[in-house]
């Protein structure tokens, strides 16, 4: 099985994600931010192709390739449910990573954790974030793209809490 979390930065992906760990047997945390953070490392921005000169890892062509292929390892070599936080709005990138994992995992849930502009930018305050930083930028664009019900099933999440947002996935994917 593999269980994609999506939301804007600040809607709780990552919390979730890591308290869901305990409540599924056989499984592990896949983070592709890791990858986007790799390849920035890896490719100087001199070195990259022109649409991939941005301040978003997301934008790397490679970025949704080895998404896909790290998670199609994980899953062969260690045989475990896959939970994948991710922040993903772009369609190109949703619609190539799902079929993918599609091809991985027929058992594969998507769930968007959404919350008001206004709860994320209160979040990401709370959690440290510089407030005008790249993720509170993100914010506008996040929040209006993940409406679409393209992103999976939908969590409003501004007054929940992160147990209550578990329950939900745990009764969707029972």
């Amino acid at each position: 099985m593999i269980i994609m979390i999506n939301g804007a930065f600040g809607a709780g992906k990552t919390t979730t994600a890591n308290k869901l760990l305990s409540q599924i047997p056989n499984s592990l945390i896949f983070d592709p931010e890791e990858i986007g953070y790799m390849l920035r490392k890896l490719v100087p921005e001199d070195q990259r192709l022109a649409h991939e000169r941005t301040d978003d890892f997301q934008d790397l062509d490679l970025w949704k390739v080895l998404t896909v292929k790290a998670a199609d390892a994980l899953k062969a070599q260690y045989n475990k449910h896959l939970i994948v936080p991710m922040t993903i709005y772009k369609r190109d990138n949703f619609d190539y990573i799902y079929r993918g994992f599609q091809a991985i995992d027929k058992d594969i849930f998507h769930f968007c954790l959404f919350a008001s502009a206004e709860t994320l930018y209160e979040r990401l305050t709370h959690r440290g974030d510089e407030p005008g930083g790249w993720q509170f930028q993100q914010v506008a664009k996040c929040v209006s793209a993940l409406r679409d019900p393209l992103f999976g099933e939908h969590i409003q999440t501004d007054s929940l809490g992160t147990d209550d947002i578990i329950r939900i996935i745990l009764e969707k994917i029972a």
